[in-house]
């Protein structure tokens, strides 16, 4: 099977109990957790069975000892996550508010992802790797963006593929040099999985078709828009398919997009109808938001099996 790999932050998140707005007072915590957009999508991708490995870095504490740990576990080549002397472990502080909004807090930009780079470990990763997934979340540092436009052209040249999840924040779009390695990242994508609006963001259309047209007219093959509780759909040039999503009690929604595109990159990669792989990756997202803990509900290919015959669709 082919290789996939990722590139960026892992972190631990440590979630407030109750809803409310902020951390302006002692309230009561849970965590931490194992965390990290790209930490959560190659779990799940190791889950289901797929040869995986992420480039990364965490600090020699705990928490870093916590996401290696678990990644190893899971089935992640984990060769390829430094470990730094003395910056802690990138760290997230989450609570919800009432209408569903989060505030986060977060150490990531001082903590041990500031060494993210290409190691010589992450050489032998990239060297060894099939297909890269690219995270928008992951390119803040100089590091990190060297290293995915490193991967992007050694995999490319030996006829891999690679995602891209833009997977973005607004306020994160005029930090320097984010447009231009998002532009480098989908201008090399094979699979382009925006979530709802993203669609628009490299493009001037404000019709949908009109942008997945004008993605594919760009030499994208194919195209994944993610709509949460409105399923998903995707498009290439002999058609488009739909899948709606499963109606499930949602604990916590962190991490199930990043669970998503894990799925249907890893079905995709095996050749799986495009509807199939549409409804695999969006029972993954409804176990996902399930758990509390952002990569507490990733699920092995039995889970879903089960998690599909007792919702009465043929796995």
């Amino acid at each position: 099977m082919k290789k996939i790999i990722t590139i960026g932050e892992i972190l631990v998140e440590i979630m407030a109990v109750e809803s409310g707005h902020g951390f302006t007072a002692p309230i009561q915590l849970v965590g931490p957790f194992a965390s990290g957009a790209p930490a959560i999508f190659i779990d799940q991708a190791a889950k289901l069975g797929q040869p995986c490995g992420i480039v990364s870095a965490v600090g020699k504490d705990d928490f870093g000892t916590l996401n290696v740990e678990r990644l190893r576990r899971d089935g992640v080549d984990v060769s390829a996550i430094g470990i730094h002397p003395t910056a802690a472990t990138g760290s997230a502080f989450v609570r919800y508010r009432p209408d569903g909004n989060r505030d986060f807090i977060y150490n990531i930009r001082h903590s041990a992802c500031s060494a993210i780079g290409l190691t010589s470990e992450a050489e032998r990763l990239i060297d060894g790797a099939d297909h890269l997934h690219i995270m928008g979340s992951a390119l803040f540092f100089d590091g990190i963006v060297t290293a995915i436009f490193e991967a992007t052209s050694r995999i490319k040249a030996k006829g891999g593929t690679v995602s891209f999840d833009p997977n973005i924040r607004k306020e994160m779009l005029e930090l320097p040099g984010m447009r231009e390695a998002l532009a480098h990242a989908l201008e090399n994508t094979d699979l382009f999985m925006p979530s709802g609006q993203e669609i628009f963001l490299f493009t001037k259309s404000t019709d949908e078709k009109a942008a997945v047209a004008d993605l594919l007219d760009r030499g994208i093959k194919a195209v994944v828009v993610k709509r949460g509780a409105q399923g998903a759909s995707y498009f290439d040039r002999s058609g488009e398919a739909f899948a709606p999503a499963f109606k499930v009690e949602e604990v916590d929604p962190t991490g199930a997009g990043d669970s998503f595109g894990a799925a249907f990159v890893t079905c995709w990669l095996r050749g799986m109808e495009p509807r199939k792989a549409l409804i695999v990756a969006n029972a993954i997202g409804a176990r996902a938001v399930s758990v509390k803990g952002p990569m507490e509900g990733t699920s092995t290919m039995g889970e879903i099996e089960a998690f599909l015959n007792e919702h009465g669709v043929p796995a």
